[in-house]
């Protein structure tokens, strides 16, 4: 869909976000004079050196071009031939990455229904009994999305509850990150609590939704797995040859807590649209906000009249569910106004 730029501020995605001036003047920065490619440059150092501080000295970060990118060089990390991931049937990797897992890593998802977008513990153990059977993939990573594809988050708990019995069964733990950060800023913990701290093995930590222009990393914590990402991160065409622009942008999100300002303001637009949707008839939240997302059914009249003036996703046509996301530029004139259309819209 062309965006018409007479249009007020879209609630499609937080990608239609521009791009943050603190990045934007990092990026200016890092465009002076030459620098080794690859990322055999200072602003690939300082950030590499910005995850270790956040995540933990053991904690290897690599900067990519995009969050599907990330998704695959991380899994790629811990999967072999003949196996199988376990996620959630609404996850990214299943339903918006065009079969990239399957086509690029050969790999099968087993997928498992969810009220909410969160595996439970019972959930991965219920894909397990096939492990041994040399007639069935094999599963080797368990993958969950935080914030998840519904705009609910996993509390540091219910992570580690999965790392657990992923490790009890010999599996590992992957974590896409893509909007880590709105997670963190929601749970008020630190981005290594829900992480490190929590038995994550791999993880993306995403950028792009959170003020970058096209930045995203590939976070190991498995000490195992790090030496194997520059050649996977080659092969998978994710290894930029000015290097230093992914990483200065990286790394300026990473300083003094950007990242989180970015995802607290976002996730506080998402409430205020939230809150103020509680009095107009007909319409209702469908999941709990606890991000930048909100997830809201109203009637099909309603959405169409919506759709005429603003960019936003039907979600679940059978239930009149639709996704709003809000994003660090989003302002409280963008959700009044916006607040206003929608009463306007269920009440004509």
């Amino acid at each position: 869909m062309l965006i018409d730029p007479n249009y007020p501020k879209s609630f499609a995605s937080d990608n239609h976000a521009g791009v943050h001036p603190a990045v934007m003047e990092a990026m200016t920065a890092a465009n002076q004079g030459d620098a080794p490619a690859y990322g055999d440059d200072r602003w690939t150092s300082t950030f590499s050196n910005q995850i270790k501080d956040v995540f933990g000295p053991a904690a290897e970060g690599f900067a990519v071009l995009n969050g599907a990118g990330a998704n695959m060089v991380g899994l790629a990390l811990t999967l072999g031939r003949y196996d199988a991931v376990i996620c959630p049937d609404t996850a990214h990797i299943a339903t918006h990455e065009t079969g990239a897992a399957e086509r690029l890593l050969g790999v099968k998802l087993l997928t498992v229904p969810t009220q909410d977008g969160k595996l439970r513990p019972e959930d991965v153990t219920s894909r397990l009994h096939v492990l041994g059977r040399h007639h069935e993939p094999q599963p080797t990573v368990v993958s969950i999305s935080q914030v998840t594809e519904l705009g609910t988050c996993y509390t540091p708990a219910e992570i580690a509850a999965l790392a657990e019995i992923a490790h009890a069964s010999g599996l590992r733990l992957h974590v896409d990150g893509a909007r880590l950060a709105n997670a963190a800023a929601h749970l008020d913990c630190s981005l290594a609590a829900i992480t490190t701290d929590a038995g994550v093995d791999v993880f993306s930590f995403g950028g792009t939704k959170n003020g970058a222009l096209a930045a995203e990393a590939v976070v190991v914590l498995d000490p195992s797995l790090p030496t194997a990402v520059p050649f996977l991160r080659r092969q998978s065409l994710q290894l930029a040859s000015k290097m230093r622009f992914i990483s200065a942008q990286l790394s300026a999100l990473l300083t003094d807590d950007l990242w989180l300002q970015n995802a607290r303001h976002a996730n506080a637009m998402a409430q205020r649209l939230a809150t103020g949707l509680a009095d107009i008839p007909d319409v209702r939240l469908a999941y709990p906000v606890e991000s930048n997302a909100v997830f809201a059914t109203l009637p099909p009249e309603a959405t169409r009249t919506l759709l005429s003036r603003y960019l936003f996703h039907p979600w679940d046509e059978s239930t009149g569910t639709v996704r709003w996301m809000t994003a660090f530029d989003t302002t409280e004139t963008h959700i009044d106004d916006f607040l206003a259309d929608i009463r306007a819209s269920t009440t004509s």
